[in-house]
């Protein structure tokens, strides 16, 4: 069992980073595709860029609590009880912006439209700020007894280190979604894209090198960074750089690897505890104590070492598959609700149908052979 407790930690860490790394530029995406589409057809292809991606992209999200729950059942249950308001706001922000997806072409009506997209704006935010604020609080420690219950109320959730985790996966998904919109658009919705995403990289860079001093400062007696930290940091600086050299491809990359370092680096940090206990460090739940039956581990560890690289080969051939850059369609493009399209001219007479030839009255009919 020691060996395969370990691994189910790095499987869960490897869960939450893929979410981060596929959903967070979804989640920039939601954010940003009110500024880069300036009409509703600009949102329209905004939004069509990650049309095929984002349901699959949140399963890595069910599947890392569903890993959590087989694996360490009792970080689950301290966990989720400790965010159970928290989980419900997180589960409505997710909600509105599947929805969003799918009701905001239904109709017409510009308040319609504008309703729906200010809902994936805000869903798209408020989700990472809310999953951030978790991750945090398992590595600087909330309010745990001897028995792994949550002692704590739902403003304890909210602590210093805690929403500067959250603010950080934020702004990280915002310039990961610019740099994907780089990727994926063209003409004045391309350079809109690079324009966010230059304004947006510099704030990046100040919380994620703040983040990683911080969780070395919060989890470490060394003075020296480890090597997820410090990638963490040299890639934010790549990242920015890039932005501003205007490299979309390797911009993009940066980010991912940003974002990616910088859960690594929680639960890194973490191990081998997996909820640190601010009232006694003799309570915090760990890798050992909260950890499944050594059958179910290795159960487990059967199924998701034959399924799991079938599944990233499915990802992967529909990342191939929808990998064309999207555009605004300026022939189709429907004007606003409430607006009437401009006349390019005065519109052009039908033409007449052809004339049937007049048939004689007073020819014979021919014997039909």
């Amino acid at each position: 069992m020691a060996s395969v407790v370990p691994f189910w930690f790095t499987i869960i860490a490897i869960l939450w980073t893929g979410f981060f790394v596929l959903e967070g530029f979804d989640f920039g995406v939601g954010m940003l595709h009110n500024a880069v589409g300036r009409d509703d057809a600009g949102r329209q292809a905004a939004i069509d860029t990650i049309g095929p991606l984002w349901d699959g992209n949140e399963v890595w999200l069910i599947v890392a609590a569903a890993a959590m729950f087989a694996a360490f059942p009792g970080w689950y249950a301290t966990l989720f009880s400790a965010f159970n308001l928290a989980m419900v706001l997180l589960l409505a922000a997710l909600i509105a912006r599947g929805v969003s997806f799918e009701y905001r072409g239904k109709r017409d009506a510009l308040r319609w439209r504008r309703t729906w997209d200010g809902l994936l704006t805000a869903g798209s935010v408020l989700a990472p700020l809310l999953i951030g604020v978790a991750l945090g609080d398992l590595l600087h420690g909330l309010p745990v007894n001897s028995a792994q219950n949550f002692t704590g109320s739902f403003w304890d959730l909210f602590q210093p280190y805690a929403l500067w985790t959250g603010v950080t996966l934020v702004l990280i998904c915002a310039l990961h979604g610019a740099t994907f919109l780089g990727l994926r658009t063209t003409a004045d919705m391309h350079e809109r894209s690079g324009l966010l995403a230059r304004r947006i990289a510099p704030f990046t860079g100040v919380f994620v090198i703040g983040f990683i001093i911080w969780t070395h400062v919060t989890a470490s007696t060394t003075f020296f960074l480890n090597v997820i930290e410090l990638l963490a940091i040299l890639a934010v600086i790549a990242a920015v750089s890039l932005v501003y050299a205007r490299r979309d491809g390797w911009a993009f990359t940066a980010t991912a690897v940003t974002i990616a370092s910088c859960i690594l680096a929680i639960f890194v940090d973490l191990y081998p505890n997996v909820m640190v206990s601010s009232t006694s460090k003799a309570y915090n739940l760990t890798v050992q104590n909260t950890a499944s039956p050594p059958y179910t581990l290795k159960a487990m560890t059967v199924v998701v070492l034959f399924f799991l690289p079938l599944v990233l080969l499915y990802q992967a051939w529909t990342y191939y598959v929808f990998r064309r850059r999207v555009s605004r369609p300026e022939s189709q493009a429907a004007p606003e609700p409430g607006t009437l399209p401009a006349a390019d001219g005065p519109a052009a007479a039908p033409e007449p149908l052809p004339r049937l030839p007049a048939r004689d009255p007073d020819a014979k009919r021919q014997p039909h052979r």
